[in-house]
């Protein structure tokens, strides 16, 4: 495998309002993310030769809270099959994790398939790319220093960052972040304001929110895509300027409708889905740290536990019995303050029997 640093624009950094944004978010707006979203993609002709979905649930990465974010765009441009799929860790501060990102053109004579898989490993941010062109296939290993991606956004955390801008329905001046162009580079990624417009979804017309976002290229142009949001951060179209297909909304969403109805149904009983709880999971995970700590702080002050427990264990191991329970009854019935010492397992195993509620 290839080892190499690819060449970046020198001590490339994100703006203070992207800094600023990223440390506005509040968990709340991270709860009102997790959605899916699905939209067909039409070529210039009107035909539909394909589907764009995103789905963002809540997760746990090495037993932290965060984001599984998950995008699919698979469809036709002339008659060529092409995709790309995408798989992520976002945490809950917009941190990537780790993301898998894998795109392909199916041509007949020289199919292209791209694969690249990032993740955070200490301090550093390991990339690795395959890339296979007919018969050719060519790796790539990358390594970044952590300090040279403050306020990087990958592929995935954008799709979390534009549905938290669509909801806010604006966008600050100037706010740029980091990212990898196609190239695997360090480039700027630029936000935008689109302001709103009128969009026809099935049989209603309604109002939609555009954010343009800009990936900077050193070897290339830069890659712009034009995206429209429903109120309730639902992508309504997107487009990237030059493709000859647009994705978009062909049926209002069910939370769209949800939030059009009565103020009385906000009071609805609804099942509690803790696991998918951002506070609820995390007050989850403390508590268990708690717990943890406070076991194995009385482990520590009673040293006789453990040998106690050692000394049964060996017992066990060396006599084997069928009937455990008979046999730890025997063990610790010396250890009984009310038990009479010549007591037998059975009329052990039947007292404790008795005792049970």
């Amino acid at each position: 495998m290839e080892e190499e640093s690819p060449e970046s624009k020198e001590n490339l950094t994100a703006s203070a309002e992207a800094r600023d944004f990223l440390s506005s978010i509040e968990p709340r707006e991270l709860r009102r993310c997790a959605f899916a979203d699905s939209l067909v993609t039409l070529s210039d002709t009107g035909r539909e030769p394909g589907e764009f979905t995103v789905t963002v649930l809540m997760s746990a990465y090495e037993d932290e809270p965060c984001f599984l974010v998950q995008a699919n765009s698979h469809g036709f441009i002339d008659h060529i099959p092409c995709g790309t799929s995408i798989t992520a860790y976002i945490s809950m501060a917009l941190e990537t994790l780790e993301q898998n990102h894998h795109e392909y053109v199916k041509l007949q004579d020289h199919p292209l398939d791209k694969k690249c898989h990032i993740v955070r490993r200490g301090e550093e941010m390991v990339m690795n790319k395959v890339v296979t062109e007919g018969q050719e296939v060519k790796t790539q290993s990358f390594t970044f220093p952590l300090r040279s991606l403050e306020g990087f956004v990958s592929e995935a955390s954008n799709l979390l960052i534009m549905r938290i801008l669509a909801q806010r329905r604006t966008v600050p001046e100037n706010m740029v972040f980091v990212s990898f162009d196609t190239d695997s580079r360090i480039s700027a990624s630029a936000y935008k304001e689109l302001g709103e417009r009128k969009q026809q979804v099935g049989s209603e017309t309604v109002d939609v929110f555009g954010i343009q976002r800009t990936v900077e290229s050193i070897a290339d142009i830069p890659a712009t895509w034009h995206c429209y949001f429903l109120p309730d951060g639902h992508l309504a179209s997107r487009v990237q300027i030059g493709s000859p297909v647009t994705m978009k909304l062909t049926q209002l969403p069910a939370v769209l409708e949800r939030d059009e109805k009565e103020d009385k149904a906000a009071f609805e009983k609804k099942p509690l889905l803790w696991e998918e709880d951002m506070e609820l999971y995390s007050k989850f995970l403390d508590r268990k740290e708690e717990l943890k700590a406070s076991h194995a702080s009385y482990v520590r002050h009673l040293p006789e536990l453990k040998a106690l427990l050692a000394d049964f264990l060996q017992f066990l191991l060396l006599r084997k019995p069928e009937d455990i329970f008979s046999f730890a009854a025997e063990y610790f019935a010396p250890f009984s303050s009310h038990m009479d010492p010549g007591c037998s397992a059975a009329q052990m195993k039947k007292e404790q029997e008795s005792q049970k509620p």
